[in-house]
């Protein structure tokens, strides 16, 4: 029978609580682009659905961006792998939705002017 060292059982992390990190930021960024692009066009065609979306939007981008942090503290902290939360998953399938129907809806908005 083989015995497995302590050492090979603890994971070593290296960079990933970084990128982790930097991939929610990034994904706050781009959230928030949507956002100021989709509030940009609902204010000027006085559209309240979707100056309403793009506030919703800033505020998705910033429990992104929050999430990250979150996210890198906790791998930080541990050793073991730590699956992300089905939750958060969710909750970006569901922003990126928001944003991709805002987006369309702006420009099916602005080819009717």
């Amino acid at each position: 029978m083989t015995t497995v060292p302590p050492a090979a059982l603890s994971r070593d992390p290296g960079m990933q609580p970084e990128r982790t990190a930097l991939a929610w930021s990034r994904t706050g960024l781009a959230i928030a682009v949507n956002a100021v692009l989709v509030l940009r066009d609902g204010l000027s065609s006085s559209q309240p659905a979707l100056s309403t979306a793009g506030v919703a939007l800033f505020v998705l981008a910033a429990v992104a961006v929050a999430h990250g942090a979150v996210r890198r503290r906790q791998l930080d902290a541990r050793r073991e792998i730590i699956p992300p939360s089905p939750v958060a998953m969710l909750g970006v399938a569901a922003t990126v939705l928001l944003a991709a129907v805002a987006g369309i809806a702006s420009i099916l908005i602005e080819a009717t002017r």
